[in-house]
């Protein structure tokens, strides 16, 4: 889903983001909206009709951005040797710049403040389990993986994808390990299990 905004919008939509997310959504009035904006505060009224719109509009906009590079990071070609891809996903995560992660950190404190619908963090977790799945799916056709349930499979991937960028990238916490010996060990796990 692409949201269109014209200029004032964007930097409408940007200033919210900024607040939301430096300070959460109580912080982001809509005074304060547009003072960060460089705007009237009846233009954010006259764009957005209210505060709650806008809020919502914004994280929609963050999301559709991000589950757009989750889409390209995760999109696969034939040729693609299974560590190779999984190395490829990992590091282009990492590489994808802070700022883009805020909206991780904003959609899990969605999920606390409203527990009882449908959450922002199921846009991204639902479309990189799903590349995941196609491509494991493929690999199964091409004979490069037994025959297992290609679900679980791409959930036990993307567990530890997401898991590492949410530890590394949203709270800085790397347990001391550098991100080649990470992947590499992961992959030594998956491809070999535990059994010595």
């Amino acid at each position: 889903m692409v949201i269109e905004l014209d200029n004032t919008e964007e930097k409408i939509v940007e200033a919210t983001f900024g607040i939301l997310q430096k300070e959460g959504s109580k912080k982001a009035t809509t005074k304060r909206i547009a003072a960060e904006a460089g705007v009237n505060e009846v233009t954010i009224f006259r764009k957005f009709e209210s505060k709650k719109n806008l809020i919502k509009i914004t994280k929609e906009y963050y999301v559709a951005r991000f589950v757009g590079k989750l889409e390209d990071i995760f999109e696969f070609s034939d040729d693609d040797e299974i560590a190779d891809y999984l190395n490829r996903c990992f590091y282009k995560i990492l590489d994808i710049p802070e700022n883009d992660f805020s909206i991780i950190k904003i959609a899990m404190e969605d999920v606390r403040a409203v527990p009882d619908r449908k959450h922002l963090i199921s846009n991204f977790t639902d479309i990189v389990i799903e590349k995941l799945e196609d491509f494991f799916k493929f690999q199964i056709e091409k004979g490069k993986v037994r025959e297992i349930n290609p679900k679980v499979l791409s959930l036990m991937c993307f567990s530890m994808i997401f898991q590492s960028v949410i530890l590394w990238k949203i709270y800085d916490d790397r347990h001391d390990v550098e991100n080649k010996d990470y992947s590499d060990d992961f992959l030594d796990l998956l491809f070999n299990g535990i059994k010595p």
